[in-house]
Order: C-alpha cells, then structure tokens, then sequence
C-alpha cells in the first residue's frame, strides 16, 4: 500500500497540487483504421523512427487525444492505423491470435500485463536506446507487481474508478460502496460494465480483497450484487457521465476520466472516496513480440513522453500524470479536479486488481448471471 500511496502522492505532485489519481472502454474496429493527419516529412531526436512507414496502434476507442495522433504524424512522416477493443480479454485473445503480431503499441492494463508476461511469447523488450525520454517517468509509477523490472511498460493512464452523485437528487449519506445498495438508490445508479471491479466492490463491502479467491466468499459475493440490480439504472463502459449529467442517474461508479468530465461539466457534483478502500490500476503502452514496425513503436513510445506531449494527453484523457516533466505544462483546471488529487489520508487503503487465476471462471460466471438477471 505504501507504494500505492506514494505513486500517486507523485502524480499529485507533477499535477501540481500538493503545494498547500480500464481503463476506458471503447467500440471494436474490425481494421485498423488510419489518422486522418497528413503525412509530413521526417525528422526527429527519437531514436528509432523509420522515418514514414505506418504505426499500428490498438487500444481502447478515444484513449488517444487526435491533436497528439495528428502531432506525431506531422513530426515523423508515419502513418498511423488504429483499431480498438472493448476489453483487456478481447485485447489478449486478438493479439494471440495475431502470434503477437499485427500490432506495434498496444494499450493494456496491469493484471492483463502480468498475465502476459508469465505467458511468455507477447512481450517486446523495450530498447531504452530508442527512447530517450523513458527518464522522464515518474519512478514511482514503476516497478510495479506486473512488471518488476520495468521491461516491457510505459505508464499511460493511471487511476482509480470513483463513486460520485448529485446532492441535489440524493438524500443518501454517500460514504462508500454499501450505500449504493440503500432502496431510495432504486434504478438510479449508473455503474460500469466490468466484472472485476464491481464484483470487486462487492467483496469490499463484505471486508474482503477485490481479488478474493475462496470459492465460498465468491458465492456470497454473488447473492449480495444480486441486490443491488434494482438500484442500477444503466450498466456500460462509455459516457457514463452523461448518464448523470443528464438527470437519468443521480449516482455512478466510474473511471476516473469519466467522474473528471461531470465535474468539469457540473462542479456542484461530489466525489465519494469509498471509506472501504479503493482500487487503483495504470493502463500502459507496451509493443508486442512481433510488431511489424517496431521502430516506429519505439518512437511513438518517445514522442508520447515529451513532457508537453504528455501534459497534453493527461489532461486530455484525464487520468494522473506518470510523467515527472510535464507538470509546467498541464493546464489550471486538471490541476484543480478533486478526482485527479486523491487525500493522502485515504491513499493507504487502495489495491491493486490482479490476475485472480483459475478463480476468474468464477468471476466471469457470476458477471454474466448478473447481467443476464
């Protein structure tokens, strides 16, 4: 935990604001799909770029700002294609498939990471001598149980998914995740498709791990978020901040670029650190074994850590800022967002959600009698 807590104290800090913190989802494209950035001729300190070529980028939908993509193309002369998947699996399963190919950057989160890297045979080796700005990130983002040795992974979208409501449509005493199963929340709360976290609360609820494995404590996991199925008004993965700016909602459990949006859009909205504990997890890029431009990979990887590029997608996808040099550059408004400055007094209390195993059919069962409920 107190690597946690200092991870992301450091991201306050580049943040600026402590001078007195999956993933997004997204809709599959069946191709990739190219930036509509014209192509200009190449030139640049990376190491490593091709100097034109193409750069296949798979990731969530929208998890790269388009003035970032364009900046890119404009500088190196690359085009860039893009595709998108809807979840980590999806991600893991396409790539396999692909005999960790048709990929160059690909966008993962940490326990899919870790999967992959006990797997073997997906994992590029990063070539630090191709990306110089690799000094740029925040150590405290690094080092981290899915890669120990900072081989394979560059922090991207660091946070940790929030409870946030509407005071003026609750009467609720929000404190943490058992309250969104209080009856006057009856079809009013808009929750995220995504079976470990919720599950997750679920078992936090009980004062267990999000990643519980007992067989028995899974099942009375599974007769508790029953419950909470008539308070759930819409159940997704995008917009679901428009869900509550909208009045349809008058609480949501989301990530945290989506509760950094309705506050941005409604300041009267609140910010619920769950008294239980929160989870924590950092999206990364990593290059796949057998990416088909990986030169190209390595450069993208350098231009995303300049420090005014990497204030520009931050503040842009709004997650916690991993790199160390961009805080001159982020904008008064990030800097000011209560779901991108975390207390440090609730910080000791946030966990990681990990790969859970054979449990995971477990998991995977109980989700989908949920949904289908």
């Amino acid at each position: 935990m107190k690597k946690i807590l200092s991870l992301v104290l450091a991201a306050a800090t580049c943040a600026g604001l402590l001078a007195g913190c999956g993933s997004g989802g997204g809709s599959e494209s069946s191709a990739p799909q190219s930036s509509a950035a014209p192509a200009s001729e190449a030139s640049s300190e990376a190491g490593g770029t091709e100097s034109g070529g193409e750069l296949n980028i798979f990731t969530w939908d929208g998890y790269f700002p388009q003035d970032v993509l364009d900046g890119y193309t404009e500088q190196f002369g690359v085009k860039i294609n893009m595709s998108n998947f809807e979840s980590n699996e999806e991600m893991l399963t396409k790539l396999e498939a692909a005999n960790a190919g048709d990929y160059d950057v690909i966008v993962a989160s940490d326990y899919i990471i870790d999967i992959m890297r006990r797997k073997g045979g997906l994992l590029k080796e990063l070539d630090k001598e191709k990306i110089p700005n690799f000094k740029n990130i925040d150590p405290n983002f690094q080092s981290q149980f899915y890669d120990p040795e900072n081989l394979y992974t560059v922090p991207y979208g660091p946070g940790t998914p929030l409870i946030v409501y509407d005071p003026s449509l609750v009467n609720v005493d929000i404190k943490g995740y058992n309250d969104l199963w209080n009856p006057e929340l009856k079809d009013s709360v808009v929750i995220m498709d995504d079976a470990r976290n919720v599950i997750g609360i679920t078992l936090k609820t009980m004062g267990k791990s999000f990643n519980e494995t007992d067989p028995a404590v899974l099942d009375e996991a599974k007769a508790k978020l029953m419950e909470l199925k008539p308070n759930i008004r819409t159940l997704a993965m995008n917009n679901l901040q428009d869900v509550i700016l909208s009045g349809e909602a008058s609480v949501g459990y989301m990530f945290t670029a989506q509760v950094v949006m309705a506050l941005q859009a409604n300041p009267e909205l609140k910010v619920v650190y769950p008294e239980e504990g929160m989870g924590f997890g950092i999206d990364n890029l990593i290059v796949p074994l057998n990416a088909p431009h990986e030169d190209n990979a390595f450069s993208f990887i350098n231009y995303i850590l300049e420090p005014e590029v990497g204030a520009k997608v931050s503040s842009q996808i709004m997650y916690l800022c991993p790199n160390k040099e961009s805080a001159p550059y982020l904008p008064e408004e990030y800097k000011n967002n209560a779901a991108l400055y975390i207390p440090s007094d609730v910080l000791g209390n946030t966990e990681f959600i990990q790969d859970v195993g054979e449990a995971t059919e477990l998991y995977d069962k109980i989700w989908t009698e949920f949904k289908q409920q």
